[in-house]
């Protein structure tokens, strides 16, 4: 297939007439248009106006897709254990395919190609088996709360861990790589530290198996931590295993100069979720502070009930912004390195190779978007114009691995219309007030 447009190979390089060929799942080319079609006559072609790399959400949660909207204007303790945790325990496992459904959908017509998703305790292979059907690169995990948890998601140490290990046999690796497993404990607070170092051992002992939890997200969940353990957030997972780079934290709102030398040592990644942090007043990300560090920094959505959404074009544009007025400097966060964090800097986080970019030999992860249109009129950088007006509904063709996913607007691996109608049916039967 050879695929021209506009091409955005990355952060810094644009080939305003280009072309990219595709074969089988790698990218075989990438140049001026004319001399690919010189070069590959015989491929099969389509035109889309920009094309670029397909974003990572470095940080999602599918399975909550059925609750947006569900917890308007509540603090992140009250928003998790009054409404979003208790919507999770009462969905069965049918309910929780139409959500991961639902979730994957959302990233595929948006231009996420990679996510990082943080499931739920329970009906795990769900997600796995919706991830696989509908072509999403992602490294997914089973959630583990073996205390502090509410009804139906409190489970025994050893079963969760007995659980995973169970999810890392049956999931890590398959459909050639393209899902990869993530330990997930939900964060300190509702994990043993039996959990913790059990989280870290089964890390070590299968191959390319990350951990992925929250971190120092809200006060309350720092002063909680502190004081059960004695130790701020960073430092108690730092001596517990959970640092290092098979380890993606969410948020690292609230950290002090002590736990961004450690995360820094460590290797450890952070991503940055803006929209969540400001829905939830959770705070501001000292992002600027994490990058001058050289803190690999990715880009996510967090879940539908605290963002509303997925589109990962209005993330960059929220992640640059906040940055620049909580530091009252206009050049804080660039377009350029907002990019990067979405993509690149995403794929390192998640643990893919040769994800990111538009170069020849990497993987063939590639979205394709319209810009005839009045906020894409006119367009002096095409950077500035993905990060600052773009919007996932510009997006009009997505391929993962070499298959397209969506072309033209029509996503060609799952029906769209009975996905949406039974995501409507499942979240009219909830029982989602506290």
């Amino acid at each position: 297939m050879l695929l021209s447009g506009t091409v955005i190979v990355d952060a810094e390089t644009v080939i305003d007439d280009g072309a990219v060929v595709v074969e089988d799942d790698r990218i075989v080319a990438v140049g001026e248009r004319t001399d690919c079609i010189e070069r590959y006559q015989d491929r099969e072609r389509h035109e889309y106006d920009l094309l670029a790399p397909g974003t990572v959400g470095a940080h999602v949660h599918s399975v909550q897709s059925l609750g947006r909207g569900i917890a308007d204007d509540t603090a992140l303790l009250e928003w998790l254990f009054d409404y979003v945790l208790p919507m999770e325990a009462s969905l069965s496992a049918e309910e929780m395919r139409v959500a991961a459904e639902l979730g994957y959908l959302e990233l595929i017509e948006s231009g996420t190609t990679t996510c990082i998703d943080h499931l739920s305790v329970h009906h795990a292979g769900e997600a796995f088996e919706a991830a696989r059907d509908m072509g999403i690169r992602g490294r997914l995990g089973k959630v583990m709360m073996d205390t502090d948890a509410p009804e139906g998601l409190l489970e025994d140490t050893d079963d969760t861990l007995d659980e995973s290990e169970r999810l890392i046999q049956r999931y890590h690796g398959v459909e050639d790589g393209r899902i990869r497993y993530a330990l997930t404990p939900r964060f300190a607070v509702s994990c043993t530290e039996a959990c913790l170092r059990g989280t870290r051992r089964l890390a070590d002992e299968y191959d390319g198996v990350y951990i992925h939890t929250h971190a120092s997200e809200n006060r309350d969940e720092v002063a909680t931590v502190e004081e059960e353990t004695g130790r701020r957030n960073v430092h108690w997972l730092d001596e517990v295993g959970l640092t290092g780079e098979d380890v993606v934290l969410a948020h690292c709102v609230w950290t002090d100069e002590s736990e961004r030398e450690l995360l820094a040592e460590t290797g450890t990644n952070v991503t940055y979720c803006p929209s969540s942090n400001m829905k939830l007043a959770s705070g501001v990300a000292p992002i600027h502070d994490y990058l001058d560090r050289g803190i690999n920094v990715a880009l996510g959505n967090d879940g539908p009930p605290c963002n509303n959404t997925l589109d990962p074009f209005t993330e960059m544009r929220q992640a640059s912004l906040l940055q620049k007025v909580d530091q009252l400097e206009p050049q804080t966060l660039p377009a350029r390195t907002v990019f990067e964090m979405a993509t690149v800097n995403g794929a390192r986080a998640a643990g893919f190779d040769a994800v990111g970019q538009l170069r020849e030999g990497w993987k063939a992860d590639i979205v394709g978007l319209e810009t005839d249109l009045t906020r894409a009129t006119p367009i002096h950088d095409v950077l500035s114009h993905l990060v600052f007006a773009a919007h996932g509904d510009d997006v009009q063709f997505t391929m993962v691995d070499g298959e397209v996913l969506m072309a033209d607007g029509d996503v060609l691996v799952a029906d769209a219309d009975a996905i949406r109608d039974r995501a409507r049916e499942c979240a009219a039967a909830l029982e989602v007030a506290p």
